[in-house]
């Protein structure tokens, strides 16, 4: 029973661990770009996109369609940029603990 008492301890501590890092990277603030600098987002550390900056040479209205794909891509690259970071405050939390596929902390 004391290792199980232990064991229940260490899961409350990586539980506040865990709370910590969530809110510390809900104040994140992660940026993608896209065509060289052209096209710039801004996503919270929940995933929100907060800012989009467009370069004026691109409101052409015969380059929107190209525009459009540029933010969608720059999108891409912060979430991709959000995901890296979390899976990396992750494994500080954790100490390495490679949990299944699927599951989630706090449980």
């Amino acid at each position: 029973m004391k290792n199980l008492a232990g064991l229940m301890k260490q899961a409350s501590q990586m539980q506040s661990k865990m709370e910590e890092m969530q809110a510390g990277l809900a104040n994140l603030e992660i940026e993608g770009s896209a065509g060289a600098g052209m096209v710039t987002v801004m996503l919270s550390g929940k995933g929100d996109l907060k800012r989009i900056r467009i370069d004026p040479k691109l409101a052409d209205p015969s380059e929107m369609e190209m525009l459009e794909d540029l933010i969608v891509a720059a999108h891409a690259e912060a979430r991709r940029h959000l995901e890296a970071r979390t899976s990396e405050e992750m494994q500080k939390v954790t100490g390495g603990l490679n949990l299944p596929a699927g599951m989630k902390l706090p449980f």
